[in-house]
């Protein structure tokens, strides 16, 4: 009769639940830890954004004039002169007008007023003889209200008419020289001559007459050095390039068209 019983107790043992575990208190010395770090992580991560963020300097009041250039070339019986300039930004925007004046060393100064959004002016001057070369400068000052223009920004600018000639006991007629002018920057500071002297045996140009070297490219974006060819006109008519403009690709190329007015 025992095992029956010491059976019956261990089925009635194994039918009961097992009793639920006791819950643990929080830990409430973890929570302020990592509540601590949470929120230095935060504080830290929001001032790197606060001093990583740019700081916008104020605009000046007023706006000024910058970068003043010219472009300059031949219009009939005149010297055309573009000038072009670029404004700062201010606080009160563009200014009311713009003042510019073209100053040639051997003539009158032409002066021009412009609107204040506007960014260039034309002014004409007498065309050059030949054999003659025109200096000048360019000058461009904003004016604000009935105040006094603020400074002049002035840029210096040349245009060459070169000239050549036969020797007389030549049957040369007539030498004719292309192109007939053109706007050469002045070579601040030697720049170009120094270029030129440490690359003897490079080119200035990267397209002749219109971009040069950096080194050789003056203040108005124009080459401070100029291609020209002569070529001839013979008593019988022929027309001939001369020794100076031979085995040059750029004067074949003039040489050419100039051949084609003959024709046309």
């Amino acid at each position: 009769m025992k095992p029956e019983v010491l059976v019956g107790t261990l089925r009635r043992r194994r039918r009961s639940s097992p009793k639920p575990a006791t819950p643990q208190p929080p830990n409430v010395r973890s929570w302020v830890v990592y509540t601590a770090l949470s929120l230095g992580i935060a504080a830290l991560m929001f001032n790197g954004v606060l001093t990583d963020r740019p700081r916008s300097l104020p605009l000046p009041e007023l706006s000024q004039v910058t970068d003043v250039r010219s472009t300059i070339g031949e219009v009939a019986d005149s010297l055309q002169v573009v000038v072009g300039w670029d404004l700062t930004l201010s606080a009160e925007g563009v200014p009311d007008s713009v003042r510019v004046r073209v100053i040639p060393e051997l003539a009158d100064t032409l002066t021009l007023n412009q609107f204040g959004s506007e960014l260039a002016d034309t002014a004409y001057l007498p065309a050059p003889k030949v054999v003659q070369t025109v200096k000048g400068l360019s000058c461009v000052a904003a004016q604000h209200g009935g105040e006094q223009p603020l400074e002049e920004v002035c840029t210096p600018w040349q245009y060459v008419r070169p000239a050549a000639t036969a020797r007389a006991s030549t049957t040369v007629m007539q030498i004719v020289v292309h192109p007939s002018g053109l706007q050469v920057d002045p070579d601040i500071d030697g720049r170009c001559a120094e270029w030129q002297r440490t690359h003897p045996s490079d080119s200035v140009w990267i397209e002749v007459n219109l971009t040069a070297v950096p080194e050789c490219t003056g203040p108005n974006r124009k080459p401070t050095v100029a291609q020209f060819c002569a070529f001839a006109v013979m008593e019988d008519g022929r027309r001939l390039k001369t020794a100076s403009s031979s085995n040059n690709r750029y004067c074949d190329e003039l040489f050419t068209d100039w051949m084609r007015e003959r024709y046309s």
